[in-house]
Formats: structure tokens, sequence, C-alpha cells
């Protein structure tokens, strides 16, 4: 990245960002359009809709991936999804290490954007950590689920189908070579686990991983990382429960399936909405209830520094804490004997206006250029692409050529905008003076 920060209009780190995954996507799309990558000719937008779906590690498909596409194509997803998965920053700077060039302030500002986090310090190890531990868990995963579809499938198709599902989902891109997805394997323990193991693993967040890692011990964890294995452990847990209740009797769901199958359905179906995409229940065929529960978990999102994108799993408990304190007549948000910052707050309550704000403009948009499409479809659409989770009632396929670039920008900016609105907030210090208060009544 040859980009300057002292350049004419002096690019600010989260500009670089946005402007790095934008070149990204469209050498995606070319690569893709080639006659090489696909099985039959596809337009070049479907081709940018599909590299914008793996950058963002979204899992949104116009064209089916498994028969669309080569191998040579389905490599470049690969490729496209593993760069969005840990960051292209991230990337930028492992090819300067490798070079054997010096990481400068510049390289590091830009890799904390990347990767929201709030120094620099430990940045080029955190780097290094995290690609090591995502290539391993990818490895171990693709030799686990080998001996699960080789025997069915060959060594050729078993190995790569192996090695494509893993990447897919430790990046929480949701993408596969089937086109129902893994429904094939709703009772399937291993598929199930491994799957399931891999993007809960990559969504936790990479801070929160590296915590593990040196501290080990609960009590020694940051507050951000206790916040995200007791949220993300409780919230799968009651999802869970709930999908189960609401989907029992569904005969087009979990009403045909036996008792144990039920409970794989309501397993991998409760933890696939924080932005992982796979699914193993045909999700046009849940209940509304069901819908609005994923649509929920959508918009939440998996955790910062993660794979996975939404608003973030700490944002939504950050509010919830406050909110709590505000009921109970508090001062302060606490939580696990630590007090929430003034700051984090307001930056927690702008990231979720904000992100409801942009995500209703859409609907709104996708409402007139999708005029025959269902409306609970178009709002699970949005919803879904601004989260880069990659379920669909099935509207993506039908999308009109307006709607996929509607979709298209929600994707960029489910994935870039959240990280960068919050830079841009927590580093927004340049107020000198403070205007005289006064109330405004609310509520």
């Amino acid at each position: 990245m040859n980009l300057r920060l002292t350049d004419q209009k002096r690019l600010t780190p989260p500009q670089i960002v946005a402007i790095g995954f934008t070149v990204t996507i469209f050498i995606g799309a070319l690569l893709l359009k080639l006659p090489i990558s696909t099985t039959q000719s596809i337009t070049f937008l479907d081709a940018l809709f599909t590299a914008t779906s793996a950058t963002t590690v979204t899992g949104l498909v116009v064209v089916d991936t498994g028969t669309s596409f080569t191998m040579f194509g389905q490599i470049i997803i690969m490729i496209l999804m593993k760069i969005g998965g840990l960051g292209l920053m991230s990337f930028a700077l492992l090819i300067i290490l490798i070079l054997g060039k010096r990481i400068g302030l510049r390289e590091r500002i830009l890799v904390q954007e990347s990767l929201n986090q709030t120094a620099t310090g430990g940045i080029v190890r955190l780097v290094i950590l995290l690609l090591a531990f995502s290539t391993m868990m990818e490895l171990i995963a693709t030799a686990i689920l080998a001996m699960r579809w080789v025997p069915e499938y060959g060594w050729g198709f078993g190995l790569f189908t192996s090695l494509f599902h893993a990447v897919s989902a430790f990046n929480n891109a949701g993408f596969s070579l089937w086109g129902e997805s893994l429904s094939n394997y709703v009772g399937d323990p291993v598929v199930n686990m491994i799957i399931t193991m891999l993007f809960i693993t990559g969504g936790i967040g990479f801070t929160v991983i590296y915590d593990l890692v040196h501290k080990r011990r609960f009590k020694t964890l940051s507050l951000h990382s206790k916040l995200m294995l007791v949220g993300t452990f409780t919230l799968n847990l009651i999802v869970m429960f709930l999908i189960f209740l609401l989907e029992f009797n569904n005969q087009d769901t979990l009403g045909s399936l036996s008792w144990s199958d039920k409970l794989w359905g309501s397993y991998f179906q409760a933890v696939t909405p924080r932005t992982a995409g796979f699914n193993t229940l045909d999700i046009a065929s849940l209940e509304p209830s069901t819908l609005t529960l994923i649509i929920m978990l959508m918009f939440i999102g998996a955790g910062s520094a993660s794979t996975g994108s939404g608003i973030k799993l700490t944002t939504i408990l950050i509010i919830i804490v406050t909110v709590r304190a505000y009921l109970k007549g508090n001062r302060d948000a606490v939580v696990f004997g630590r007090r929430i910052s003034e700051s984090i707050v307001i930056r927690a309550l702008s990231i979720l206006v904000i992100s409801l704000g942009f995500v209703a403009v859409s609907i709104f948009l996708l409402s007139y250029t999708e005029q025959s499409a269902d409306y609970l479809s178009i709002i699970f659409e949005a919803f879904s692409a601004f989260g880069t989770v990659g379920l669909s009632m099935g509207l993506t396929g039908e999308l009109s050529a307006l709607g996929k670039i509607i979709v298209m920008i929600l994707m960029i900016v489910g994935r870039v905008g959240p990280v960068t609105l919050a830079f841009a907030l927590a580093k927004s210090t340049k107020d000198q003076f403070r205007y005289p208060k006064e109330d405004v009544f609310t509520g």
C-alpha cells in the first residue's frame, strides 16, 4: 500500500482501509470474470457481487458457487474470503515483513484501524499470531472434515471441499459448494461441531483469542474478553432454546426430524446468524417469529476485531448495561466490577443509531427496486447484507441490477463502516471549548 497519509487530501486510515477493500473487490471481480474461472458466462455485475460478498465475508450469492465457478474461480473466492476475514491491512503488513521492510507507524495505524484496535502497541505480534492461529485452525478442520467427506466424494473433491468450507467457516463467510448449503448434514455431529467451532472461534474476535492464550484464567481476562465469552455463550444458549420451541412443530424445518436432529438443527441455526451464513434448515420455511429473531441476531453480529461484522455483541451489551444502570438510578454503567467510560457508551449508541438508519434507508430503496418481493424477505436481505451474514430467504438470486448494487453497498459498509465509525468517534477530540448546557424533555 503506497497511499500516503500526507497526500493532497491527507487520506485517513479509515479512508485507506475502505479504498483497499474496494480495490481488492474490483481485482477479484476481474479474476472471477475470466473464462478460466467460470463454467458458464456470467455478467460483470454478478462477478462483482460475488467478489464483494467474498471480500466482505458475507456469503450472499447471485450464482451458484459450486456449479457456476471452476476450481480456479473457487480458489479465487477462497483467497478473497481469507483476505476479507483477517483484514486487508493485515496481509499488507505480512507482505512487508516477508520483504524484510521496516514496519513504520503509518502501517501500524492502518492495521490498528483494520482490526479495530485502540492502540498500535503489539500490532505486528497480534497479526502474526492471527495468521498462524487461523491457518492452524483451518488445516486441522480440513483434516477432520476430510475424514467425513473424502469417503463420500473421493480424494479430489473431498479434500478441496473440506478446505473450502473450513476457510469459509473460520472467516465467517458462509460460502458453500452446495446450493442448499449444509442442509444435507443437519444431524451430522462432525459437520455441525467442526463448522460451528470454526465460525464461533473466528467470530469471538482475535483480541479475545490473544487474551485467552496469554492469560487463560477468566478472572485475569480483559473486560472486553469477559463480555464476549459470557455474552456469546448466553446468547447462543437462549437462542437455541427459542428456535427449538418455535420450530418444533414446523414440518418444513424441525418438525419432521428426530429428536437428536432437532437439537442439532436448533443449535446450528442459533449460532449461524452471528455472521456465519451457513444453514442446515431451509431459511424461507422458518416461522416469521424465528426469522425476526434471526434478523436481530444478524444485526448484532460477532465480536470486534473478528472475521464477522454487525454492530458487534459488545456494542449491544454496553447499551444494555447502560440502560440497566439508568433504570436502577445508578450514575455509572458497571459490569464485572468495572465502570464503562462515557465515551464508550456514546460510541456504542452512535454505532447503533447510524447503523439502524443506514439499514432503514436501504430497506426503503430495496422495497422500491424489488416491488415484487415479499417485504419480510427484503428486510431479511438488508440485515443479512449489513451484518455480512449471507443468509437469505431466496431473494438474492432474484435481485434487480439496482438491487444488487444496493446490497453490495450494504455489504461493504457492514464490513468496513462500523469499524471506520468506531475509529472516527474514538479520535474525535478536536473540540477545545464546551457550549452552555440546557435540558431537553425526552420520553
